[in-house]
């Protein structure tokens, strides 16, 4: 590229630790390689300038805004000086932060930390900084979970402030005044109960059920209401809007709203009259919805059942409801039928739970089982998110260019292509149309591949295909539950795009005009929240990891069965099949033939036998070795 064709592009860079990283700029889709000499001190999701070298190469000129300055890390003593460094916590994160001793806050070697970065323009020197927070030893369960938690900048605190403002609002809160009462509709006769996990705190949504003399049905979704205690610009509403979301670790709650709200005055606690906002349908006993009705309710749920709990009724067909969970229950096998219809994609994919020691070291791991219940719960509120987003969009032009979304875009077709080479690998029939697949074809190739083997890694590889379902006020609709329409209204307590989207659906029935201003703020405050809950995701799934490794620790030397989920040069990827902890089997640690991957990647043979390990294969195997602190495992297979 000659000098006077240089070509520079803006975007953010994705880091690979000390392999450089790649630059996705915003106005073409070929990603930009930029090498480890390269970086000029960018760090990862920087915000960069880089002249084009190449084709696919690039070197940064200019950092024009960094994603972050704080990160954690272990401090260790740096051998060429009497300072400290601090080994980092996130391996893309690839410099070691020189630290003054004076800087230390008091932490020690071995202390996890978390450390403000100086201002670090020069890529030949070592940045510096200064220990801001001293999380605690590392490999310590708090240290490591705390770690996580700032790592990815979740530690959002109540402030004082915050603390105060909910303790006022539960002193000086009188209980629901009659006048209260007259302004919404009056369901607290009306059998009423939430279905919630055995370990919920916090009681969003709770349906009622009645059957009507036409004999159709009244269903009542009936959602908490906090936005009747929140008010905009206060300090909660403030600190809702920053975390966005509850955020779900393997032993904790970080919850968004303080718990005199989400566990007390806003929670559908049982036996307990409540302030809700409804979604209330007249369906046939097809679940075809022939009246819907949104507005302001009073409730009292009557009765708190687990999943479990209400499992046993629809089993044993008797207790107390049990005519209303059946009838609820054949309403949501027939909305399943019609978004199966429609052509939603459904993924039955496995979760896993923990038991946790007093220190919180992991005792048991198991898979989570998915039952009719679950299914139950999910229809109704699938029905009440889709039909508040049709009716918010036929009600003005003017709200439904400005709507809070929940959105879907259709699926990466590179990505898809490579799925139907792995399919073809797997020996399964490809559906008739080959480009651009849509919800038919992909509906095909995960009917093919049901209750077989490979069933859990072709999902897998769907999902990584799929687009990741965002907030926007562009309403593009939601391709996986092929919905024109849809939003999150259910989930207010834990969720601030909720509570924005109860705000604007109020104001439209009661006829009030949002302010402009409020109306453009609701795009970034969207795009925002995409952001939060993509961290708080990486997190718990960061939890999860750690906690795998942690027990796999204790089981050094035991043999398991797992399933093959991929190759690299270096060996086979295997999912033990009862925790789904994931390990790598090395190919140096096959002792009966020399093995190679062959040039699908999708299997490795040995070169003198011919033996083959493929995608999806069953395999005994041995935990050899496992690093809790860079949440490695290390299998061998057992022949």
């Amino acid at each position: 590229m000659r000098e006077n064709e240089k070509k520079f592009l803006e975007g953010l860079i994705m880091l690979k630790g000390r392999r450089g990283g790649i630059l996705f700029d915003e106005e073409h889709d070929i990603p930009i390689e930029i090498r480890p000499e390269n970086l000029n001190t960018a760090l990862h999701e920087d915000r960069v300038r880089v002249l084009q070298t190449g084709k696919t190469t690039g070197k940064v000129t200019e950092i024009l805004s960094r994603a972050r300055t704080d990160f954690v890390g272990t401090i260790e003593k740096d051998i060429e000086s009497k300072d400290y460094t601090i080994k980092p916590y996130d391996y893309r994160f690839y410099p070691r932060v020189l630290v003054a001793a004076h800087d230390l806050l008091g932490a020690q070697e071995g202390d996890r930390v978390l450390v403000e970065l100086s201002e670090w323009n020069d890529p030949k020197k070592r940045p510096s900084g200064k220990v801001t927070t001293i999380i605690g030893k590392a490999g310590v369960h708090e240290s490591e979970i705390q770690s996580i938690i700032l790592d990815k900048g979740l530690a959002l605190t109540f402030s004082r402030e915050t603390l105060k403002e909910a303790d006022e609002i539960k002193k000086s809160y009188p209980g629901i005044l009659p006048q209260e009462i007259k302004a919404r509709r009056e369901y607290r006769e009306v059998a009423t109960f939430t279905i919630d996990p055995e370990t919920a705190k916090d009681f969003d949504d709770a349906l009622s059920i009645k059957k009507l003399p036409n004999e159709n049905f009244e269903v009542g979704i009936h959602i908490a209401d906090p936005s009747f205690f929140i008010k905009p610009g206060s300090a909660i509403d403030k600190h809702a809007r920053t975390a966005t979301t509850s955020v779900y670790l393997v032993d904790r709650t970080i919850p968004m709203l303080p718990e005199v709200l989400s566990n007390d005055l806003c929670s559908l606690n049982p036996h307990e009259d409540k302030l809700t906002f409804s979604a209330i349908f007249e369906m046939t006993p097809h679940a075809k919805v022939v009246n819907k009705w949104f507005g302001k309710t009073v409730t009292h749920s009557k009765k708190r059942f687990s999943y479990e709990d209400a499992q046993k009724i629809i089993n044993k067909k008797e207790g107390i409801f049990y005519e209303e969970l059946s009838h609820l229950n054949a309403l949501a096998k027939k909305l399943k039928e019609g978004r199966k219809e429609r052509g939603a994609l459904e993924f039955e994919q496995d979760e896993i739970s923990f038991i946790l020691d007093k220190d919180g070291k992991p005792i048991s791991i198991f898979k989570k089982e998915r039952l009719e219940a679950h299914k139950l719960i999910e229809e109704f509120m699938i029905l009440a998110n889709n039909k508040v987003a049709q009716f918010m969009s036929e009600y003005d032009k003017r709200v439904k260019s400005t709507f809070v979304y929940r959105v879907h875009d259709v699926p990466d077709e590179d990505k898809m292509q490579e799925l139907l080479v792995l399919l073809r690998a797997l020996k399964y029939p490809l559906p008739k149309k080959t480009r651009e697949l849509g919800l038919k074809e992909i509906d095909e190739i995960l009917s093919a591949v049901k209750n077989t083997p490979h069933e859990e890694l072709v999902n897998m590889a769907v999902l990584r295909g799929m687009a990741k379902a965002i907030y926007s006020t562009k309403n593009t609709g939601h391709f996986g539950l092929s919905l024109s329409y849809y939003t999150h209204f259910t989930s207010p307590i834990r969720r601030y795009p909720d509570i924005m989207v109860h705000r604007l659906l109020f104001s439209c029935l009661t006829g009030k005009k949002i302010p402009e201003k409020e109306l453009q703020e609701y795009e970034s405050l969207s795009r925002y929240a995409t952001q939060m809950e993509i961290l708080a995701t990486q997190a718990e799934r960061e939890s999860i990891k750690y906690k795998q490794t942690e027990y796999m620790e204790r089981h050094i030397g035991e043999e398991r069965k797992g399933t093959i989920t991929g190759f690299s040069e270096g060996g086979m990827f295997v999912r033990e099949n009862e925790t789904l902890s994931e390990g790598m089997i090395r190919l140096s640690d096959l002792h009966d033939d020399y093995y190679s991957l062959d040039e699908s990647g999708f299997f490795i043979v040995g070169r003198r036998k011919k033996k083959k390990y493929s995608l999806g294969d069953a395999v005994h195997i041995k935990v050899k070795n496992v690093n809790v602190e860079r949440r490695l495992i290390d299998y061998e297979l057992v022949l």
